[in-house]
Protein backbone atom coordinates (compact mmCIF):
# COMPACT_ATOMS: atom_id res chain seq x y z
CA UNK A 1 0.00 0.00 0.00
CA UNK A 2 1.24 3.73 -0.65
CA UNK A 3 1.37 5.96 2.47
CA UNK A 4 0.99 9.08 0.85
CA UNK A 5 -0.79 10.57 -2.22
CA UNK A 6 2.37 11.28 -3.53
CA UNK A 7 3.66 7.68 -3.53
CA UNK A 8 0.70 6.75 -5.44
CA UNK A 9 0.36 8.83 -7.97
CA UNK A 10 3.97 8.24 -8.85
CA UNK A 11 3.20 4.60 -9.01
CA UNK A 12 0.37 4.83 -11.06
CA UNK A 13 1.38 7.93 -13.61
CA UNK A 14 3.35 8.09 -16.40
CA UNK A 15 3.67 11.96 -16.51
CA UNK A 16 5.66 13.79 -14.03
CA UNK A 17 4.67 14.05 -9.98
CA UNK A 18 5.39 17.47 -8.33
CA UNK A 19 5.24 18.14 -4.68
CA UNK A 20 5.92 22.25 -3.08
CA UNK A 21 9.93 22.57 -3.17
CA UNK A 22 10.59 20.50 -5.61
CA UNK A 23 12.36 21.46 -9.05
CA UNK A 24 10.12 21.97 -11.66
CA UNK A 25 7.12 22.53 -9.25
CA UNK A 26 6.57 26.39 -9.76
CA UNK A 27 7.06 26.66 -13.37
CA UNK A 28 4.27 23.66 -13.68
CA UNK A 29 2.19 25.86 -11.49
CA UNK A 30 2.76 29.35 -12.61
CA UNK A 31 -0.15 30.63 -15.41
CA UNK A 32 -0.85 33.39 -17.64
CA UNK A 33 -2.20 35.33 -14.95
CA UNK A 34 0.40 36.58 -12.53
CA UNK A 35 -2.22 37.95 -10.04
CA UNK A 36 -3.00 33.66 -9.60
CA UNK A 37 -0.31 32.51 -7.97
CA UNK A 38 -1.31 28.12 -7.32
CA UNK A 39 0.17 26.66 -4.38
CA UNK A 40 -1.31 23.17 -4.62
CA UNK A 41 -0.55 20.24 -2.47
CA UNK A 42 0.71 17.88 -5.60
CA UNK A 43 0.85 18.90 -8.82
CA UNK A 44 0.57 15.79 -12.04
CA UNK A 45 1.62 16.73 -15.24
CA UNK A 46 -0.42 14.51 -17.09
CA UNK A 47 0.52 13.06 -20.13
CA UNK A 48 -2.74 11.14 -21.07
CA UNK A 49 -6.09 10.75 -20.35
CA UNK A 50 -4.91 7.65 -18.23
CA UNK A 51 -3.17 9.83 -16.28
CA UNK A 52 -5.83 12.40 -15.69
CA UNK A 53 -8.15 9.51 -14.65
CA UNK A 54 -5.72 7.78 -11.96
CA UNK A 55 -5.22 11.84 -10.61
CA UNK A 56 -8.87 12.18 -10.55
CA UNK A 57 -9.48 8.74 -8.30
CA UNK A 58 -6.25 9.26 -6.28
CA UNK A 59 -7.49 12.69 -5.50
CA UNK A 60 -10.75 11.78 -4.19
CA UNK A 61 -9.40 9.00 -2.67
CA UNK A 62 -7.42 11.27 -0.77
CA UNK A 63 -10.23 13.64 -0.28
CA UNK A 64 -7.97 16.45 -2.05
CA UNK A 65 -10.13 18.93 -4.37
CA UNK A 66 -8.68 19.04 -8.04
CA UNK A 67 -8.07 21.93 -10.17
CA UNK A 68 -7.00 21.76 -13.96
CA UNK A 69 -4.58 24.19 -16.35
CA UNK A 70 -3.13 24.42 -19.22
CA UNK A 71 -2.00 27.82 -20.29
CA UNK A 72 -3.76 29.95 -17.30
CA UNK A 73 -4.76 32.70 -18.97
CA UNK A 74 -8.32 31.67 -17.36
CA UNK A 75 -7.17 31.62 -13.84
CA UNK A 76 -9.48 33.22 -11.01
CA UNK A 77 -8.89 31.60 -7.87
CA UNK A 78 -5.75 29.80 -6.50
CA UNK A 79 -5.72 25.69 -6.44
CA UNK A 80 -4.57 26.18 -3.30
CA UNK A 81 -4.13 22.64 -1.37
CA UNK A 82 -5.41 21.20 -4.43
CA UNK A 83 -4.12 18.50 -6.39
CA UNK A 84 -3.47 20.07 -9.28
CA UNK A 85 -3.32 18.59 -12.76
CA UNK A 86 -1.46 20.07 -15.57
CA UNK A 87 -2.22 19.03 -19.18
CA UNK A 88 0.82 21.21 -21.01
CA UNK A 89 2.37 17.98 -21.60
CA UNK A 90 -0.84 16.73 -23.77
CA UNK A 91 0.57 18.10 -27.25
CA UNK A 92 -0.83 15.96 -30.29
CA UNK A 93 -3.12 17.40 -32.80
CA UNK A 94 -4.27 15.42 -35.82
CA UNK A 95 -6.32 17.05 -38.45
CA UNK A 96 -8.82 15.09 -40.82
CA UNK A 97 -8.62 17.24 -43.94
CA UNK A 98 -11.24 15.39 -45.62
CA UNK A 99 -13.67 15.83 -42.73
CA UNK A 100 -11.98 19.16 -41.97
CA UNK A 101 -11.76 18.11 -38.86
CA UNK A 102 -9.46 18.10 -36.00
CA UNK A 103 -8.95 16.07 -32.83
CA UNK A 104 -7.20 18.86 -30.26
CA UNK A 105 -5.05 17.52 -27.06
CA UNK A 106 -5.71 19.13 -23.84
CA UNK A 107 -2.75 21.15 -23.84
CA UNK A 108 -2.88 22.87 -27.38
CA UNK A 109 -2.78 26.28 -28.21
CA UNK A 110 -4.78 27.82 -30.78
CA UNK A 111 -1.66 29.18 -32.50
CA UNK A 112 -0.57 25.52 -32.43
CA UNK A 113 -3.69 24.24 -34.56
CA UNK A 114 -3.57 27.18 -36.55
CA UNK A 115 0.16 25.96 -37.57
CA UNK A 116 -1.22 22.05 -37.89
CA UNK A 117 -4.03 23.30 -39.97
CA UNK A 118 -2.82 25.74 -42.40
CA UNK A 119 -1.20 23.07 -44.81
CA UNK A 120 -4.29 21.76 -45.96
CA UNK A 121 -5.99 25.35 -46.18
CA UNK A 122 -8.06 25.17 -43.05
CA UNK A 123 -8.49 27.00 -40.10
CA UNK A 124 -9.77 26.91 -36.47
CA UNK A 125 -12.56 29.03 -35.17
CA UNK A 126 -9.96 30.73 -32.45
CA UNK A 127 -9.63 33.72 -30.35
CA UNK A 128 -8.07 37.01 -30.71
CA UNK A 129 -4.48 35.85 -29.39
CA UNK A 130 -3.31 32.40 -30.50
CA UNK A 131 -1.40 31.31 -27.11
CA UNK A 132 -4.52 30.56 -25.19
CA UNK A 133 -5.19 27.19 -25.08
CA UNK A 134 -8.10 25.74 -27.25
CA UNK A 135 -9.61 23.43 -24.37
CA UNK A 136 -10.76 26.75 -21.70
CA UNK A 137 -11.69 29.39 -24.45
CA UNK A 138 -13.99 26.52 -25.90
CA UNK A 139 -15.53 25.66 -22.78
CA UNK A 140 -16.62 28.93 -22.15
CA UNK A 141 -18.28 29.68 -25.43
CA UNK A 142 -15.43 31.34 -26.96
CA UNK A 143 -15.32 34.75 -28.71
CA UNK A 144 -13.04 35.70 -31.49
CA UNK A 145 -12.31 37.80 -34.18
CA UNK A 146 -14.11 36.22 -36.51
CA UNK A 147 -17.53 35.39 -34.37
CA UNK A 148 -20.28 37.45 -36.40
CA UNK A 149 -19.80 35.67 -39.26
CA UNK A 150 -19.04 31.74 -37.41
CA UNK A 151 -20.58 31.95 -33.89
CA UNK A 152 -18.72 30.71 -30.75
CA UNK A 153 -16.31 28.37 -30.90
CA UNK A 154 -18.33 25.54 -28.76
CA UNK A 155 -20.81 25.60 -31.51
CA UNK A 156 -18.46 23.87 -33.98
CA UNK A 157 -17.10 20.87 -31.78
CA UNK A 158 -17.79 16.98 -32.75
CA UNK A 159 -17.22 15.45 -29.77
CA UNK A 160 -15.45 15.60 -26.07
CA UNK A 161 -13.01 13.28 -24.16
CA UNK A 162 -13.30 13.82 -20.41
CA UNK A 163 -12.53 12.53 -17.11
CA UNK A 164 -15.70 12.88 -14.96
CA UNK A 165 -15.78 12.97 -11.06
CA UNK A 166 -15.44 9.40 -10.46
CA UNK A 167 -12.41 9.01 -12.43
CA UNK A 168 -13.81 7.16 -15.44
CA UNK A 169 -12.90 8.79 -19.45
CA UNK A 170 -16.11 9.32 -21.41
CA UNK A 171 -16.40 10.49 -24.73
CA UNK A 172 -19.35 12.96 -24.91
CA UNK A 173 -20.77 14.11 -28.09
CA UNK A 174 -24.05 14.14 -30.19
CA UNK A 175 -24.70 10.28 -29.40
CA UNK A 176 -23.12 9.51 -26.64
CA UNK A 177 -23.22 10.87 -22.97
CA UNK A 178 -25.63 14.29 -25.22
CA UNK A 179 -26.02 15.65 -21.58
CA UNK A 180 -23.00 16.24 -20.62
CA UNK A 181 -21.84 17.25 -24.21
CA UNK A 182 -24.59 20.04 -23.94
CA UNK A 183 -22.85 20.84 -20.63
CA UNK A 184 -19.35 21.14 -21.77
CA UNK A 185 -19.86 23.14 -24.63
CA UNK A 186 -20.32 26.58 -22.84
CA UNK A 187 -20.84 25.51 -19.11
CA UNK A 188 -16.73 26.16 -18.40
CA UNK A 189 -16.04 24.33 -15.37
CA UNK A 190 -16.93 21.90 -13.07
CA UNK A 191 -17.95 18.73 -14.96
CA UNK A 192 -14.15 17.06 -15.44
CA UNK A 193 -11.15 17.08 -16.67
CA UNK A 194 -11.27 17.17 -20.99
CA UNK A 195 -8.30 15.22 -22.16
CA UNK A 196 -9.14 15.89 -26.02
CA UNK A 197 -11.25 17.93 -27.80
CA UNK A 198 -12.67 17.23 -31.90
CA UNK A 199 -13.65 20.68 -33.75
CA UNK A 200 -14.90 21.59 -37.01
CA UNK A 201 -11.90 23.71 -39.24
CA UNK A 202 -13.04 26.32 -41.56
CA UNK A 203 -11.98 26.18 -45.52
CA UNK A 204 -10.17 29.57 -44.62
CA UNK A 205 -6.74 30.56 -45.55
CA UNK A 206 -7.07 34.98 -45.26
CA UNK A 207 -9.30 37.40 -44.25
CA UNK A 208 -9.40 41.25 -44.52
CA UNK A 209 -8.75 42.83 -40.86
CA UNK A 210 -6.54 44.91 -38.60
CA UNK A 211 -7.08 47.52 -36.45
CA UNK A 212 -7.05 51.54 -36.44
CA UNK A 213 -5.82 53.91 -33.79
CA UNK A 214 -7.01 57.40 -33.20
CA UNK A 215 -5.70 59.82 -30.89
CA UNK A 216 -7.28 60.73 -27.23
CA UNK A 217 -8.90 63.69 -27.62
CA UNK A 218 -11.08 61.97 -30.88
CA UNK A 219 -12.48 58.87 -28.24
CA UNK A 220 -15.47 60.46 -27.98
CA UNK A 221 -16.07 60.75 -32.26
CA UNK A 222 -14.57 57.44 -32.37
CA UNK A 223 -17.38 55.67 -29.79
CA UNK A 224 -20.32 57.59 -30.97
CA UNK A 225 -19.60 56.98 -34.82
CA UNK A 226 -18.70 53.46 -33.73
CA UNK A 227 -22.10 52.39 -31.66
CA UNK A 228 -24.02 53.50 -34.74
CA UNK A 229 -21.43 52.30 -37.21
CA UNK A 230 -21.86 48.79 -35.93
CA UNK A 231 -25.48 48.51 -36.76
CA UNK A 232 -24.97 48.85 -40.45
CA UNK A 233 -22.44 46.09 -40.94
CA UNK A 234 -23.25 42.97 -42.28
CA UNK A 235 -22.63 39.21 -40.21
CA UNK A 236 -19.15 38.84 -42.20
CA UNK A 237 -17.67 41.69 -40.20
CA UNK A 238 -16.65 41.45 -36.69
CA UNK A 239 -15.97 44.46 -34.81
CA UNK A 240 -14.84 46.02 -31.58
CA UNK A 241 -13.19 49.53 -30.30
CA UNK A 242 -11.16 49.26 -27.30
CA UNK A 243 -9.62 52.36 -24.98
CA UNK A 244 -6.02 51.74 -24.57
CA UNK A 245 -3.44 53.11 -21.87
CA UNK A 246 -0.58 52.11 -22.75
CA UNK A 247 2.77 51.54 -21.20
CA UNK A 248 6.20 53.70 -22.37
CA UNK A 249 7.51 49.97 -23.98
CA UNK A 250 10.28 50.36 -26.55
CA UNK A 251 8.56 47.84 -28.71
CA UNK A 252 5.87 49.84 -28.88
CA UNK A 253 5.70 52.69 -32.56
CA UNK A 254 5.96 55.91 -31.25
CA UNK A 255 2.26 56.80 -32.04
CA UNK A 256 1.42 54.89 -29.30
CA UNK A 257 4.34 53.98 -26.56
CA UNK A 258 3.04 55.48 -23.14
CA UNK A 259 -0.23 57.04 -24.54
CA UNK A 260 -4.29 56.69 -24.52
CA UNK A 261 -5.57 55.57 -27.76
CA UNK A 262 -8.79 54.22 -29.30
CA UNK A 263 -8.38 51.27 -30.76
CA UNK A 264 -10.96 50.08 -33.56
CA UNK A 265 -10.76 46.16 -34.45
CA UNK A 266 -12.14 44.48 -37.76
CA UNK A 267 -12.32 41.28 -39.36
CA UNK A 268 -14.24 40.37 -42.42
CA UNK A 269 -14.82 37.31 -44.51
CA UNK A 270 -14.79 38.40 -47.41
CA UNK A 271 -13.36 40.59 -50.00
CA UNK A 272 -11.18 43.46 -49.42
CA UNK A 273 -13.00 46.38 -51.68
CA UNK A 274 -16.03 45.22 -49.96
CA UNK A 275 -13.87 45.56 -46.03
CA UNK A 276 -12.89 48.74 -47.36
CA UNK A 277 -16.09 50.14 -48.30
CA UNK A 278 -17.93 49.33 -44.81
CA UNK A 279 -14.80 51.01 -43.26
CA UNK A 280 -15.12 54.20 -44.72
CA UNK A 281 -17.37 56.03 -42.48
CA UNK A 282 -15.04 55.06 -39.37
CA UNK A 283 -11.89 56.38 -41.49
CA UNK A 284 -14.03 59.85 -42.35
CA UNK A 285 -14.67 59.98 -38.36
CA UNK A 286 -10.97 61.39 -37.40
CA UNK A 287 -7.53 60.85 -38.50
CA UNK A 288 -5.97 57.60 -37.38
CA UNK A 289 -2.63 58.39 -35.50
CA UNK A 290 -1.67 54.71 -36.93
CA UNK A 291 -3.60 52.17 -39.38
CA UNK A 292 -2.85 48.88 -40.40
CA UNK A 293 -5.93 47.08 -41.87
CA UNK A 294 -5.58 44.94 -45.08
CA UNK A 295 -5.22 41.26 -46.35
CA UNK A 296 -3.99 38.68 -44.04
CA UNK A 297 -3.10 35.21 -43.46
CA UNK A 298 -5.26 33.47 -40.85
CA UNK A 299 -1.71 33.17 -39.55
CA UNK A 300 -1.40 36.40 -38.78
CA UNK A 301 -4.95 36.77 -37.01
CA UNK A 302 -3.14 38.23 -33.64
CA UNK A 303 -2.45 41.39 -35.33
CA UNK A 304 -6.20 42.21 -35.21
CA UNK A 305 -6.31 43.30 -31.33
CA UNK A 306 -2.66 42.80 -31.00
CA UNK A 307 -3.37 41.27 -27.03
CA UNK A 308 0.01 40.68 -24.77
CA UNK A 309 1.59 37.71 -25.42
CA UNK A 310 3.48 37.37 -22.16
CA UNK A 311 2.64 36.76 -18.53
CA UNK A 312 0.94 39.94 -16.76
CA UNK A 313 -1.26 40.20 -13.40
CA UNK A 314 -4.75 40.61 -14.69
CA UNK A 315 -7.80 41.90 -12.84
CA UNK A 316 -11.08 42.06 -15.16
CA UNK A 317 -15.10 42.16 -15.48
CA UNK A 318 -17.40 41.95 -17.99
CA UNK A 319 -20.90 42.69 -18.20
CA UNK A 320 -23.33 42.14 -21.19
CA UNK A 321 -25.39 45.10 -23.05
CA UNK A 322 -28.58 45.27 -24.72
CA UNK A 323 -27.91 48.37 -26.80
CA UNK A 324 -25.30 50.64 -26.99
CA UNK A 325 -26.72 54.42 -26.87
CA UNK A 326 -24.97 57.51 -26.91
CA UNK A 327 -25.74 57.77 -23.20
CA UNK A 328 -23.56 54.21 -22.74
CA UNK A 329 -20.98 56.19 -24.73
CA UNK A 330 -20.81 59.07 -22.62
CA UNK A 331 -21.22 57.15 -19.14
CA UNK A 332 -18.19 55.05 -20.59
CA UNK A 333 -15.87 57.74 -21.21
CA UNK A 334 -16.96 59.69 -17.99
CA UNK A 335 -15.74 56.41 -16.24
CA UNK A 336 -12.79 55.68 -18.37
CA UNK A 337 -12.28 58.08 -20.85
CA UNK A 338 -9.08 59.96 -21.23
CA UNK A 339 -9.48 62.41 -18.48
CA UNK A 340 -9.88 59.97 -16.42
CA UNK A 341 -6.79 58.70 -13.81
CA UNK A 342 -7.99 55.22 -13.22
CA UNK A 343 -5.32 52.84 -13.58
CA UNK A 344 -6.99 50.42 -16.70
CA UNK A 345 -5.38 49.07 -19.56
CA UNK A 346 -8.38 48.52 -21.58
CA UNK A 347 -11.84 48.99 -21.72
CA UNK A 348 -13.55 46.78 -25.06
CA UNK A 349 -16.90 47.41 -26.23
CA UNK A 350 -17.08 43.63 -29.04
CA UNK A 351 -19.96 43.89 -30.89
CA UNK A 352 -22.37 40.84 -31.28
CA UNK A 353 -25.16 39.63 -32.65
CA UNK A 354 -24.93 37.42 -36.40
CA UNK A 355 -23.85 33.29 -35.94
CA UNK A 356 -23.47 34.20 -32.04
CA UNK A 357 -27.13 35.17 -31.59
CA UNK A 358 -28.79 31.70 -33.03
CA UNK A 359 -28.14 28.28 -31.56
CA UNK A 360 -26.08 25.93 -33.12
CA UNK A 361 -27.16 22.36 -34.75
CA UNK A 362 -26.29 20.93 -32.07
CA UNK A 363 -27.76 23.20 -29.02
CA UNK A 364 -25.50 24.08 -25.91
CA UNK A 365 -25.37 25.61 -22.72
CA UNK A 366 -23.40 28.89 -24.12
CA UNK A 367 -24.81 32.04 -22.64
CA UNK A 368 -25.98 35.91 -23.66
CA UNK A 369 -27.00 34.75 -27.10
CA UNK A 370 -29.73 37.90 -26.87
CA UNK A 371 -26.92 40.34 -26.22
CA UNK A 372 -25.86 43.19 -28.86
CA UNK A 373 -22.36 44.04 -27.06
CA UNK A 374 -20.34 42.61 -24.32
CA UNK A 375 -18.26 45.13 -22.21
CA UNK A 376 -15.05 43.82 -21.15
CA UNK A 377 -12.46 45.93 -18.44
CA UNK A 378 -9.21 44.78 -17.62
CA UNK A 379 -6.75 46.46 -14.92
CA UNK A 380 -3.57 47.97 -15.26
CA UNK A 381 -1.00 45.02 -14.57
CA UNK A 382 0.15 46.75 -11.55
CA UNK A 383 1.23 44.51 -8.56
CA UNK A 384 0.88 46.35 -5.64
CA UNK A 385 -2.46 47.53 -6.60
CA UNK A 386 -4.02 44.52 -7.94
CA UNK A 387 -6.33 44.53 -4.31
CA UNK A 388 -7.39 47.77 -4.02
CA UNK A 389 -7.53 50.28 -6.62
CA UNK A 390 -7.56 48.06 -10.08
CA UNK A 391 -10.61 45.77 -8.84
CA UNK A 392 -12.30 49.14 -7.88
CA UNK A 393 -11.59 50.88 -11.31
CA UNK A 394 -12.86 47.92 -13.28
CA UNK A 395 -15.72 47.45 -11.16
CA UNK A 396 -16.47 51.14 -11.82
CA UNK A 397 -16.55 50.84 -15.03
CA UNK A 398 -19.27 47.22 -15.40
CA UNK A 399 -21.22 49.36 -12.82
CA UNK A 400 -21.10 52.36 -15.40
CA UNK A 401 -23.03 50.51 -18.10
CA UNK A 402 -25.43 49.35 -15.70
CA UNK A 403 -28.44 50.81 -16.96
CA UNK A 404 -27.86 49.47 -20.50
CA UNK A 405 -27.06 45.73 -19.29
CA UNK A 406 -28.45 42.47 -20.19
CA UNK A 407 -28.07 41.62 -16.67
CA UNK A 408 -25.86 38.34 -17.78
CA UNK A 409 -21.86 38.05 -18.36
CA UNK A 410 -20.27 35.81 -20.69
CA UNK A 411 -18.35 33.25 -18.89
CA UNK A 412 -15.04 33.93 -20.52
CA UNK A 413 -15.66 37.45 -20.09
CA UNK A 414 -17.02 37.11 -16.57
CA UNK A 415 -14.09 37.93 -14.58
CA UNK A 416 -12.97 37.00 -10.55
CA UNK A 417 -16.34 37.49 -9.48
CA UNK A 418 -16.82 34.31 -7.83
CA UNK A 419 -19.86 34.48 -5.32
CA UNK A 420 -22.86 32.34 -6.57
CA UNK A 421 -25.21 34.64 -7.46
CA UNK A 422 -22.29 36.49 -9.64
CA UNK A 423 -21.37 33.22 -11.74
CA UNK A 424 -25.09 32.20 -12.19
CA UNK A 425 -25.12 35.48 -13.78
CA UNK A 426 -23.41 33.58 -17.20
CA UNK A 427 -26.51 31.49 -17.96
CA UNK A 428 -30.33 32.06 -18.83
CA UNK A 429 -32.33 30.27 -15.57
CA UNK A 430 -33.44 27.35 -17.65
CA UNK A 431 -30.03 26.76 -18.56
CA UNK A 432 -28.12 27.09 -15.22
CA UNK A 433 -30.87 24.57 -13.32
CA UNK A 434 -30.03 21.96 -16.00
CA UNK A 435 -26.47 22.39 -15.75
CA UNK A 436 -26.65 22.66 -11.77
CA UNK A 437 -28.53 18.84 -11.94
CA UNK A 438 -25.89 17.46 -14.01
CA UNK A 439 -23.21 18.74 -11.89
CA UNK A 440 -24.60 16.66 -8.96
CA UNK A 441 -24.37 13.66 -12.06
CA UNK A 442 -20.98 14.03 -13.17
CA UNK A 443 -19.10 15.20 -9.85
CA UNK A 444 -21.43 14.60 -6.53
CA UNK A 445 -18.32 15.07 -4.14
CA UNK A 446 -17.66 18.54 -5.87
CA UNK A 447 -13.85 17.09 -6.85
CA UNK A 448 -13.94 20.36 -9.22
CA UNK A 449 -14.88 23.32 -6.98
CA UNK A 450 -11.87 25.77 -8.78
CA UNK A 451 -12.56 29.04 -10.96
CA UNK A 452 -15.96 29.67 -12.86
CA UNK A 453 -18.11 27.00 -11.78
CA UNK A 454 -21.88 26.34 -12.30
CA UNK A 455 -23.47 26.89 -8.50
CA UNK A 456 -25.14 24.13 -7.30
CA UNK A 457 -28.85 24.67 -6.57
CA UNK A 458 -29.66 25.32 -2.82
Amino acid sequence: MYSTIEDALRGQITGRVLVPGQDGYAEEAAGFNLAVRHRPAVIVAAEGAADVAAAVRLAAAHGLPVAVQSTGHGAVQAADGALLISTRAMREIVVDASARTAVIAAGCTWGEVIAAAAPYGLAPLCGSATGVGVVGFTLGGGIGPIARTFGFAADHVREITVVTGDGVVRTAGPGSEPDLFWALRGGKAGFGVVTSITVDLLPLTHLYGGGLFYAAEDAGRVLHAYRTWAGTLPEATTTSVALLRLPPLPELPPQLSGRFVVHLRVAHVGEGQEAEDLLAPMRAVAEPVLQAVGPLPYAAIDSIHQDPAGPMPVAERGVLLRELTAETVEALLAAAGPAVPAPLALVEIRQLGGALAREPREPNAVGGRDAAFSLLAIGAPVPELMETAVPAAVRAVTEAATPWATGGTQINFHGGALAPEEISRAWPAETLRRLAKLRDVYDPANLFRFGHVVPREG
